[in-house]
Formats: structure tokens, C-alpha cells, sequence
């Protein structure tokens, strides 16, 4: 392929959509016309899979690689940082001549050197943490969102899917004449579920129920979005050139139609982890292609680089396959495989924890349902696992393990070797302090801190330059008078606060580990702090 004829990318994943709320997967209510042309005008995954959380699909979806590999672990706490030396899809896009842009939700880690624009972005127009509203920016709104631009941050105008939108499409517009890599990221239809009158009336005139009428209504909005895109690319001529890929998260958060689908996010039964997967491309794909065949996020990345032309070191190892020969023909012969899955909370990964392997006909499970459960110890030795045939029982009502204890053990033992092979050597991305592409820089407990039994216990960071570091603390309405205490590598050092005071310095040497910061009263000692709020976050600033 010449390379001024690759084609563009338009990559657009939703936010606790699922599989179900999307018309063209049998849902009568809920109005997605463009979503559906998608679909239709393209190739579409019948049995396309994420994780039961967001971080982890994500990580997945830029990497092509099993998350533990990433350095991902679950979405909050310490658990949503992908390691810095991962190598992005907007990285490799970069470098083969794209302009890259993101326009959305990144979740992979708000710090450098984990930021979209350190991970292949030209052009990042962003929201920090797992979602507007939710720490490091609180209070925050879906309307006139306090957003970054880069690393500035900026209010926003308007309705926060309407923002990024109008970002990528006038993305387009600056580079229609080479070609361009767009990630979005919409942080709908996740909660909290703000969204205009205008959109979820209708609904609600259905009789639904106020959270399923404004779910019903931000996905419609992203819909009349996905209508401006194409829009915009037809009138640019680039439609023809412009591969768009539509797809979620992970299933849905709470109770609404999901095609018969057991269970919601978080869990790993067909209902959290199964979501729409439409890819149009006009000139490269026959309209109206529809597969079974199971695939993943993984295989996305992979498959991107096959259609585009655009290589990858030999170094580099992805755990998805390309897809591109089961897209191009309708009578290719394609071999099973079996995906793995998990996600689960937590400060480290846990064999058997909320797991499934599945291949194209049987599904095997272990421990579903648990995934909310941070201290959860499973059993190594008789763990409790289930097994169903999808071919035959795809709702997962009928459990098959007594009937076939051989196909049990077999698939026990893939996972096994899975489990040992991607999470063995799992460590969470590391914040670096004391760099000039970040500082000052605040430092979220809730989102990043290193939480254990539930409670905070530092951040995994790299000093980079020994020297004086001013911290100052987010006491809210803690009154009185007290200290900022720091450990770093073994040494403990405390600077007293008067009442109101939140600010100390302090000399710390380079290197790497957990650094430690917290605020003590002088009455009751260290306060700790373990929700999702932004009291105990902390501001570092370099002085030299």
C-alpha cells in the first residue's frame, strides 16, 4: 500500500454502554440510526469481548496486549497506571506519519509519564481520573467540564461529548489532507447520568425509568455525534478513506435490556463483558458483514497496523491477532482460540479472582461475581469454577463442570498457564516527580495512591533529581493545628502546620518506591482518608 493511500482511523469507544443499547443488537427503544449504519455499512462482531471494567479494556484497546502486561490492574486506587513503557497505538500511528489526537477518556494515568500526550498523542483533549466528577476534579460537571488541553487545563463550553466531538472534527478538518489517527473516548453513558432534557424526555414519554431515560438519552447524543463524523468525511471526501470502529467497554452499569445477556459490568458472565464491535470502511470492507467468531480488544491494534501498513518493532509482543483475513473473506478458514479475561480490585493481581477462558463454543469461570471484593483470597488448590456451553446455552443458565470434569481441568489449566505467563511479573505504572514535563503536579489519592486493604499507603513513584520538594496537602475542613509527614525510602520527616496550613518542604534524594505523604492533627494523629474525594491529595513541586 502506497503510504499517502492509507486510510484514516476513527476509533470511537463508549462508556458503559454494553452490548445492548445499541438498536441494531434488538433494542426497540433506544435510537442509535448511526451507531446501526455502522453496522450495517460495515463488518460487525457478533461475539466481541472487553473486561468487566474500564482501565483494563482500554489498556487493552492501545496496547493489543493482556492488561496485567500493561501495568493495569482495575480503575482506581492504584490500579488504572499504565507503565510509561508501553508502546501505544498512538505511538506506532506516530511514527509511521500519522497525526495522532484523542479526544475523551484516557484512564490510564493522569501523571508523566503516563498522559496521552506521553503516550503518541499529538493533540489531547482530556478528562483526568475515571470520569467527569470523580477525583482529582471534584466538583466537575458533563456541562462546561474543567478539561485539559495537553497538560493546560481549560473550561470548556457546552456538553462534554458535544466538546470532544467538535475537538476531533475540527482535528479532521486541520489534517484532512494527511492521515490522521482519532481516538474517542466518550465517557458517556457512564454516570454520573447528566444529560439535557431535550434527549432524555423522550424517553422518559416511554415510560422508562429516569436513570434508563437518560442512559437511553447520552447515547443518542453520541449517536447524532457519530452523525456529524460522517457528515464531516463525506463532505471532505474522506469517507471512502476512513476506517471508523464503534465499540464499549465492558457491559452496563445496572438493571436495562441487554439481549438476554446474564449479569452487568464488573462481572465476567456474557453480560459484562460482551459488547458491540462495528468497523466501516468503504473501500476496504463489502457492506453488511456480520461474524460470530469470538475476538477482543486485543486484536484490535493488531489488525489496525495490518489494514494500515504500519509496522511494529519485532521486539514488541501483542498478545491479539489480526483479524483483517476474517473481515476481508466470508469463507476464511479460521481456527479457534481461547481468550482470557479478568478484573477484579485489589493491590495485586489474584489467580482464579473473577476469571473466565472462552473458545468459540465453552466458557469456564472462576469465581464469578467476586470482582468487587478487595481482599478476596481464592482457593489454589479447589477453586470454585463453572462451565457452560455458549452453542447451546448462551444465556449461562445451565452449568455443564459435572458433565465434562476433563474439558474443566483442561481449560483450568490454559488459564493457569495464562495467569502465570501475564501476571507474574505485573508492577503498576510508576508516577515520575521531579521532571520538567510535569511540575508541579498534584499527586490523587483516591485515583493513584497505593490502596491496601482498602486504605491508602502512598504512591509508586520515581524521584528523578535530588532537592527540595514543597508539598501542599488538600486539607478541606480539617481544622487546627498539626504536621505533613513524608517517608521516603526508609526516612520519615514531619513539618509542623499551624491551623490552616498546608504547605512544608522537604529534601528527598532520587531514586525509586512508595512515597508516603499524609497530615496529622495534633488531638488524633494521621488522618487517612480512603473515598473518592480529593481531601489527601497532595501538590509536589520541584524547587532544585
Amino acid at each position: 500500500m502506497d503510504e499517502k493511500n492509507r486510510p484514516n482511523v476513527v476509533l470511537i469507544i463508549t462508556d458503559d454502554q454494553g452490548y445492548g443499547t445499541v438498536g441494531v443488537h434488538g433494542n426497540d427503544q433506544v435510537r442509535t440510526p448511526y451507531m446501526d449504519r455502522l453496522a450495517n455499512e460495515g463488518v460487525a462482531f457478533d461475539r466481541f469481548y472487553g473486561h468487566p471494567l474500564c482501565s483494563p479494556s482500554r489498556a487493552a484497546l492501545m496496547t493489543g496486549r493482556y492488561f496485567y502486561r500493561t501495568g493495569i490492574l482495575h480503575t482506581s486506587r492504584g490500579g488504572a497506571l499504565m507503565s510509561g513503557d508501553e508502546v501505544t497505538a498512538a505511538e506506532l500511528f506516530r511514527d509511521a506519519g500519522y497525526r495522532t489526537g484523542i479526544f475523551g477518556k484516557w484512564h490510564l494515568g493522569d501523571n508523566y509519564p503516563m498522559r496521552p500526550m506521553d503516550q503518541g498523542f499529538e493533540k489531547a483533549v482530556w478528562h483526568k481520573g475515571g470520569g467527569i466528577g470523580q477525583a482529582p476534579v471534584r466538583p466537575n460537571s458533563y456541562f462546561d467540564s474543567l478539561l485539559w488541553r495537553e497538560g493546560e487545563d481549560f473550561q470548556a463550553k457546552g456538553y462534554c461529548t458535544d466538546v470532544f466531538f467538535d475537538e476531533a472534527l475540527a482535528f479532521i478538518e486541520e489534517y484532512q489532507s494527511e492521515p490522521f489517527f482519532i481516538y474517542i473516548p466518550t465517557n458517556a453513558p457512564h454516570g454520573p447520568l447528566e444529560i439535557s432534557d431535550e434527549y432524555a424526555d423522550p424517553y422518559r414519554e416511554m415510560g422508562l425509568d429516569d436513570s434508563v431515560a437518560r442512559i437511553y438519552g447520552m447515547v443518542e447524543n453520541i449517536d447524532d455525534n457519530i452523525g456529524r463524523l460522517l457528515e464531516l468525511l463525506e463532505r471532505l471526501g474522506l469517507d471512502e478513506d476512513t476506517i471508523i470502529i464503534f465499540t464499549s467497554d465492558h457491559g452496563p452499569a445496572g438493571g436495562r435490556y441487554n439481549a438476554g445477556l446474564r449479569s452487568t459490568k464488573g462481572d465476567v458472565y456474557e453480560g459484562g463483558i460482551r459488547v458491540p464491535y462495528f468497523m466501516r470502511w468503504p473501500r476496504g470492507r463489502p457492506a453488511g458483514f456480520k461474524t460470530d467468531k469470538i475476538a477482543s480488544h486485543i486484536d484490535v491494534l493488531p489488525t489496525l497496523l495490518s489494514l494500515c501498513n504500519v509496522d511494529s518493532p519485532s521486539d514488541l509482543r501483542m498478545d491479539g491477532v489480526d483479524l483483517t483475513p476474517l473481515i476481508r473473506g466470508h469463507d476464511v478458514e479460521w481456527l479457534d482460540r481461547t481468550l482470557f479475561i479478568q478484573t477484579h480490585r485489589g493491590s495485586r493481581p489474584r489467580q482464579y479472582h473473577n476469571c473466565t477462558a472462552l473458545t468459540q463454543r465453552y466458557k469456564w469461570l472462576g469465581y464469578p461475581g467476586t470482582g468487587g471484593q478487595w481482599d478476596f483470597e481464592a482457593s489454589s488448590i479447589d477453586p470454585v469454577m463453572e462451565l457452560y456451553d455458549l452453542e447451546d446455552d448462551p444465556g449461562e443458565e445451565k452449568e455443564i463442570g459435572d458433565q465434562v470434569p476433563g474439558l474443566v481441568a483442561q481449560m483450568k489449566k490454559d488459564y493457569d498457564a495464562w495467569f502465570d505467563d501475564v501476571a507474574s511479573d505485573w508492577q503498576a505504572g510508576v508516577i515520575h516527580i521531579g521532571n520538567s514535563a510535569e511540575n508541579p503536579l498534584t499527586l490523587c489519592r483516591y485515583q493513584d495512591s497505593e490502596y491496601i486493604s482498602e486504605l491508602p499507603h502512598g504512591w509508586r513513584v520515581k524521584i528523578e533529581q535530588s532537592g527540595i520538594y514543597e508539598f501542599r496537602i488538600n486539607r478541606e475542613s480539617l481544622n487546627g493545628a498539626g504536621a505533613l509527614g513524608v517517608q521516603w525510602q526508609g526516612n520519615t520527616q514531619r513539618s509542623p502546620l499551624a491551623a490552616g496550613e498546608n504547605t512544608g518542604r522537604f529534601e528527598l534524594e532520587a531514586g525509586d518506591g512508595n512515597l508516603e505523604i499524609w497530615f496529622e492533627l495534633e488531638d488524633i494523629g494521621r488522618v487517612t482518608f480512603s473515598s473518592n474525594l480529593t481531601i489527601g491529595d497532595v501538590e509536589v513541586d520541584y524547587l532544585g
